[in-house]
């Protein structure tokens, strides 16, 4: 992979970390899930927006940690290599997933 190759890469993986940050930082706070008000209907409302909230906010660390550690692979030279089988991960899946680590056949 060429530098011009990585460094593209690497602009899109701070945008897309750019952009976990700025959705964490408008985030609603997780409404809380015991609020002894309301009919038995509004709290289980309410614990099913807890719950969803929680997910979001777990699926956005997964995320920000694959992107942190895509980035450290640009910066050690590994980058677009499967940690699996050690061939070079298609052009196409990077496009679509930057912070992968496995090419497509090792994922499936």
């Amino acid at each position: 992979m060429n530098v011009k190759d990585l460094e593209r890469y690497k602009r899109l993986l701070l945008a897309k970390q750019d952009e976990l940050s700025a959705a964490g930082e408008t985030a609603t706070p997780v409404p809380p899930a015991d609020e002894p008000e309301g009919d038995l209907m509004d709290r289980a409302s309410a614990d099913a927006e807890a719950e969803l909230h929680i997910r979001l906010h777990q699926s956005d660390a997964h995320l920000a940690r694959a992107i942190d550690e895509a980035l450290i692979r640009i910066s050690r030279g590994t980058f677009g290599v499967c940690e699996v089988c050690k061939q070079p991960i298609s052009k196409a899946r990077l496009e679509a997933v930057p912070w992968t680590r496995l090419c497509r056949e090792c994922k499936e």
